[in-house]
This record gives structure tokens, sequence and C-alpha cells, in this order.
């Protein structure tokens, strides 16, 4: 015969949210009896209430764990860089790892060999399925930054342009600093001219190698962001732009200025050449054909011949 302790156990979850229940009513003015009844709901609650049943087997929780801890690495990494923005530059390795650990989980399905399926007990047993909701999350936001515009083709590290261009914008920021050190704090924009004329080869450069990677990517990509180059790149970019243009007031030369000049020159002058084409036509239309004397004479002197014959 089994002992009674064994048919009470069922009712044990249920005596322990009671007491949980009533020492929550209590309030902060609890009496002992009621602090005691919150003691023993705890340790109701650690013997025999099952709170993480049905059990994963031991190579799914770890599996499972994993995916978890590369989760909030990812996470913490996306919001560190958020401002301003390091996405792809800083968390390619945690993006690569979670890659790996959810995929880990997921080559599991239809392996009908093993005794479990971890794929199935972590990814589709529930409605909300949050593994899969955070993994489509990842996948999106690091498809949306366009970071694989910046990385090698296996992710391991930035793209030689990229490092080109990240290495020019360093520079720039260090030129601006440089030539606004021993300033005063309330600058005038007459303070700035040192910016624009000692930093203008340096942003030329960024400025024209941002527009050669623009040109490139439009050209080549084929994606849905194929227009845009990676975050971290256009904002880098922006900021310095924003510096430049707005705070420094600089403005960089056009290199095309000879060959708008020649057009717009060329395209003035055609009214001046119609109309004066025009005049001289106009003017040959009227010349009146006028004949010498001694021809005027022989004709007048025909016609009186004629006229008393």
């Amino acid at each position: 015969m089994a002992p009674p302790r064994c048919l009470c156990r069922p009712l044990l979850p249920v005596l322990a949210l009671a007491l949980l229940g009533l020492a929550a009513a209590a309030g902060p003015r609890q009496t002992p009896a009621l602090e005691l009844a919150q003691e023993l709901a705890e340790e109701l609650w650690s013997a025999g209430l099952p709170g993480d049943l049905p059990e994963l087997e031991p190579e799914c929780r770890s599996l499972l764990d994993a995916f978890a801890e590369g989760s909030a690495a990812l996470t913490g990494c996306l919001g560190r860089r958020a401002r301003p923005v390091r996405l792809c530059q800083g968390c390619h390795g945690q993006y690569r790892r979670l890659l790996a650990q959810y995929g880990s989980i997921a080559r599991a399905v239809g392996n009908s060999s093993e005794s479990h399926n971890c794929a199935k007990s972590i990814l589709t047993s529930d409605r909300l399925q949050i593994v899969v909701t955070l993994s489509e999350f990842f996948n999106e936001t690091w498809e949306a930054a366009n970071c694989a515009n910046c990385l090698k083709n296996n992710s391991e590290g930035l793209s030689n342009s990229t490092e080109e261009f990240l290495d020019l914008f360093n520079k720039s920021l260090t030129c601006f600093e440089h030539n606004l050190q021993g300033q005063g704090v309330d600058l005038s924009p007459n303070n700035y001219t040192e910016v624009c004329k000692n930093c203008n080869e340096t942003y030329t450069k960024l400025n024209d190698l941002y527009n050669h990677l623009q040109r490139l990517n439009r050209q080549g990509g084929e994606s849905a962001h194929s227009a845009h180059l990676c975050i971290d790149v256009e904002d880098a970019m922006n900021i310095t732009r924003k510096l430049w243009s707005r705070t420094f007031n600089c403005s960089l030369p056009c290199s095309d200025t000879v060959p708008v000049i020649a057009v717009s020159s060329f395209i003035l002058f055609l009214p001046i050449v119609f109309y004066l084409s025009s005049f001289l036509h106009s003017k040959q239309k009227k010349r009146i054909l006028i004949l010498p004397k001694r021809i005027q004479s022989n004709a007048n002197l025909v016609n009186i011949q004629e006229k008393y014959s």
C-alpha cells in the first residue's frame, strides 16, 4: 500500500498557490501567522510544484540556453551601438554565433532516428514560438541595416572598402577636432575658416569614396535594400556632411564648374545669334535693284522709237 504522502503530493501545488494568494492579499500588514503561511507556501512550491514540466532533454536545454545567451549578447551589442550607429562593425561576431546556435537547434528537424527532437520541442511546440520570433527579428534587423554590404563574403570582418572609408572618416573627425583646439566654446562662423581650409582635402576624399561606393552598390545589387550602403557607412557620412555644411558652413568646390559655365554661356548666346541672323536675312530681302543711268536712257530711247514708228 502506497504511503499517504504520495496521495497528497498532487494537492501540493494547489495548497501552495492558496497560501501565496492569502499572503499577497494581506499586503504589508502581515501577521506572524501569514508570514509563516508564506514561508510554508514557498517550501511547498519548491518541493512539489512542477514548474518546468514537461522538462526538456539535457541536450535540448543546453541548446536553448546557448541561444538565450547569444540573443542577450546580440541585443546588448545592438543597443550599445545604436548611436552613433556601429552595428555592422561591432556586432557581426555575435550575429554569426547566434546564427550558428539557431542552426544547431533547427538541424534536428525531421530526424526521427533520435529519441528526442529538439527542433520540435523548442521551435514549434507552442503558438508563440519565442525562439523563431527572436531569430526572425535579428535577421530582419541585420538585413535592414544592409550589413552584408560592409562585410566580407564570410562575414568574418569588414571589407577593404569599408575599412578604407572608416579610416578616412576618422581622419576627417580628427582634422575637425585638431583645427578647433584652443578656440573658445562659443565659436562664431569666422572661427571655422581653418577647418574648411585645412580639412578640405580629407573631406573631399571621403565624399568621393562614398559616392564611388554608392555607384558600385547600385550597379551590382539586386536585393530590396540594394540602393543603400550599410547603415554604419551611411550614418558616418551623414554626420560628416552635417558638420561640414551646417556646423562649419563649409562648401565643397564643384569639379564640373568649367563645363557648366561653358554650356550655360552657349545657351545664353543662342537667342542673340538667332535674332542677329533674322535681322540680316530680312535686310537682304529689302534690297532694291537700281539700274545704271546708261541702261535707263537706252530703254527710254527704245520706247520713243516704238511710239513714232
